[in-house]
C-alpha cells in the first residue's frame, strides 16, 4: 500500500521577536516616518485617516526597511559575495542603498519598462543595473544567471522572512502611534508590505480589519484570496509599477489567514487619488501609494468595507500606508 499523502506545510512566518529584533537592526539606519491626517480626506471617507508616510522615507519608500533587515542580517562571509535581486524600481534602489552602507556589490535586475528616475535612483546608489523583459519569468532568469556567474546572494523582493519582518516595523510604528484603529489598508503586490503589515497589526491590535489594495489591472492577489489558490500574473501595464508582481506562497499563506478582503482600484481611480494627495496634502506620492485611498473616497468607501460601529459612537479610525514617493516629475499622470 502507498503511504497516505499529506498536505504540505504552510511556509514559516516571522515571528513577533522577529519583528522587534529587525526594528531594533534597522532603527538607526531608517526614518521613523511621520504620521499626517488630513480633514478633507476624513471628509471626504466619512472616516478618520492616518497616514504612515513612507514616501518620506530614505530611498523614497518602506521597501529599505526589509532591505536592511535582510543586508545586515547576513554572516560576513555571505555578504562579501554581493547581492542580486530583481525589482521594477524601489526595492532596487533600498538594496543598493543598504548594500553600500555595508559596503558589499549589488546588481539589481530590472524590467526595461521601469520608471526612468528608479532605474537612475539605483545607480545613485552605486547598484548595477541588468535590464530585462518586463515579464517575472525573465526577471527571476537574469537574476539566476547573475547569481550563476558571480555567486552574489539573492535577496528576493518579498519571499523571504527577513524582509517581511522589515516591512513589518512601517506598521509596528504607526500602531504604536495610534493604538486604536479599526482597520489598516495597504498596497499589495508580491506582499512583502501587507504580510508585515498584518503580522504587527494582528499582534498589537488582535480585534483590526485588514484590507489589501491593488489595481485591477494586476488582480492576482484578489483572485488568489477569492478562490484559495495562488494566481499567476507573469506582467501587467497597470500605472501602479511598483504593484506588477504576483504573491508568493510565503506571502499567499499570510494574506489568506488575515486579510478582511482585497479591494480593487481601477487606473482612473488610482490618478484621482494620487492628484487629491499632491493637491490637498502637499505630498509627493507615487500611484503604487495612492492605491489605498482609492478605495475610501470613491462611492461606497468606507461603507463597502463593513468596519462595526465604535463603542464611541465616532467614525471609524483607518490607518493606510502610503508605501512610496518615487514618481517622476515630468510625466505625472495628472
Amino acid at each position: 500500500m502507498g503511504q497516505p499523502q499529506t498536505s504540505p506545510e504552510p511556509p514559516a512566518v516571522p515571528s513577533w521577536e522577529q519583528i522587534v529584533e529587525a526594528h531594533a537592526r534597522i532603527a538607526a539606519r531608517i526614518h521613523r516616518t511621520p504620521v499626517l491626517t488630513s480633514r478633507t480626506m476624513d471628509r471626504l471617507s466619512g472616516a478618520e485617516i492616518f497616514f504612515k508616510c513612507e514616501n518620506l522615507q530614505k530611498t523614497g519608500s518602506f521597501k529599505i526597511r526589509g532591505a536592511t533587515n535582510a543586508i545586515f542580517s547576513l554572516p560576513d562571509e555571505e555578504a562579501q559575495r554581493g547581492i542580486v535581486t530583481q525589482s521594477s524600481g524601489n526595492h532596487g534602489a533600498a538594496v543598493a542603498c543598504a548594500a553600500a552602507w555595508r559596503g558589499i556589490k549589488a546588481w539589481i535586475v530590472m524590467p526595461r519598462n521601469a520608471p526612468s528616475i528608479k532605474c537612475e535612483a539605483v545607480e545613485a546608489y552605486g547598484g548595477e543595473v541588468a535590464f530585462c523583459e518586463p515579464t517575472m519569468t525573465a526577471r527571476k532568469e537574469t537574476a539566476a544567471k547573475i547569481q550563476a556567474e558571480t555567486g552574489a546572494v539573492l535577496v528576493h523582493p518579498y519571499d523571504d522572512d527577513r524582509i517581511i519582518a522589515g516591512q513589518a516595523t512601517a506598521a509596528k510604528e504607526l500602531h504604536e502611534e495610534v493604538p486604536d484603529l479599526d482597520a489598516v489598508l495597504a498596497p499589495v503586490s508580491g506582499g512583502g508590505l501587507l504580510s508585515g503589515t498584518c503580522l504587527s497589526a494582528r499582534h498589537m491590535r488582535p480585534e483590526i480589519r485588514l484590507f489589501g489594495c491593488e489595481p485591477a489591472k494586476a488582480d492576482d492577489a484578489y483572485k488568489s484570496i477569492k478562490t484559495g489558490r495562488l494566481q499567476p500574473l507573469d506582467s501587467s501595464d497597470t500605472i501602479a509599477d511598483g504593484l506588477r508582481a504576483p504573491l508568493a506562497a510565503r506571502t499567499f499563506a499570510i494574506l489568506r489567514r488575515e486579510l478582511s478582503g482585497v479591494l480593487l482600484v481601477s487606473e482612473e481611480e488610482i490618478i484621482a487619488a494620487m492628484r487629491l494627495l499632491w493637491e490637498r496634502m502637499k505630498i509627493v506620492v507615487e500611484p503604487s501609494s495612492s492605491v489605498v485611498l482609492a478605495p475610501l473616497i470613491k462611492e461606497g468607501g468606507v461603507a463597502s468595507i463593513q468596519l462595526p460601529a465604535r463603542a464611541d459612537g465616532g467614525k471609524p479610525r483607518i490607518g493606510v500606508i502610503l508605501s512610496g514617493g518615487n514618481v517622476d516629475l515630468s510625466a505625472l499622470p495628472f
